[in-house]
């Protein structure tokens, strides 16, 4: 007779996931034991139990250290959002002191807004909370399409307001707005002060997230330009904003971008910011959370610690 499935739970030891965890993080049993806060035999003596349960070498030793096995890779994801959803259920209720507490926060962002709060965020943790750990997980270009799901199983998102996140038990406040603006190499000859909506349909494109050669409206891109009655000829795709202005620079390309994130890269790269013709929508960033964690103390002060350095950004 099988065993229910809660049997099954209460013989596993749970300390096995952090162990997984780390080794799989580091890939390295010495620093996984330095990371969890065991020796070096112990850490030895985790793996050696998970391989037996999971019937794979998990690690395997290479030329330049140790490699993740097919199925350690596939694990990767799962046990990240089993142990944050594991430390957010244990954190609940208890009272928050940031400057003693140990935790890990996981939060997807796109790169563009670590560009934007990365720092801030990073220096404010390190100085109030030193004891919590952050992990950042950078957008996926679709990952609007699993919304449902990640948002339970993270700590929260950053992302503008789409219908994919309009879903029952979701939270989200305002962080920042920016607007979309054209940048351009600073020696293009054909474009002078500004930019016509007939001059962008003639030039060629970066563009961030666009999947294949085709003219999807999902991607950040496209949405503006269809606006605009708009199909643009794309030269380079890119899986990041913040790598679209080192292949603008130097040639005749344009793309469109936000803001704050043009006139970090403008003078270093030698390009042009430049308004946005017709009437691009505003880009607003919001924190996205589920509402389970609102009795969270710990997770309370994170997110009013992202609206606190977002109004300053």
């Amino acid at each position: 007779m099988a065993r229910p499935p809660s049997a099954r739970l209460a013989n596993l030891d749970l300390n096995l996931l952090v162990a997984l965890r780390e080794l799989i993080r580091e890939r390295n049993v010495t620093r996984a034991a330095a990371r969890i806060g065991v020796s070096q035999p112990a850490a030895s003596a985790s793996l050696s139990r998970l391989r037996r349960h999971f019937d794979d070498d998990l690690l395997v030793r290479s030329r330049g250290g140790y490699v993740l096995t097919p199925l350690a890779m596939q694990l990767a994801d799962q046990v990240e959002a089993v142990c944050a959803a594991a430390e957010r259920l244990f954190a609940t209720g208890t009272s928050f002191d940031p400057g003693s507490t140990r935790r890990e926060f996981t939060v997807l962002m796109a790169d563009y807004t670590v560009a934007v709060l990365g720092r801030r965020l990073s220096a404010e943790l390190a100085t109030r909370a030193p004891g919590i750990d952050l992990h950042v997980r950078l957008v996926r270009e679709a990952f609007s399409a699993d919304a449902a799901t990640t948002i339970r199983l993270i700590d929260g998102m950053i992302a503008p307001p789409v219908r994919g996140f309009d879903l029952p038990g979701v939270r989200s406040v305002e962080l920042f707005g920016d607007r979309w603006v054209c940048v351009v190499d600073a020696a293009n000859p054909h474009v002078g002060d500004d930019l016509s909506l007939e001059q962008l349909a003639g030039m060629c494109w970066v563009a961030p997230f666009q999947p294949d050669r085709g003219f999807p409206g999902a991607a950040p891109l496209s949405r503006q330009l269809l606006l605009f009655g708009m199909q643009p000829r794309i030269r380079v795709r890119v899986e990041s904003y913040q790598a679209v202005p080192y292949f603008v620079a130097g040639t005749e390309r344009v793309a469109l971008l936000q803001e704050r994130l043009a006139r970090q890269v403008a003078q270093p790269l030698g390009l042009r910011v430049l308004p946005c013709p017709g009437e691009p929508e505003p880009i607003v960033e919001r924190f996205w959370w589920h509402a389970d964690l609102d009795g969270d103390p710990a997770h309370r002060w994170f997110r009013e610690t992202l609206v606190g350095l977002a109004a300053d950004a």
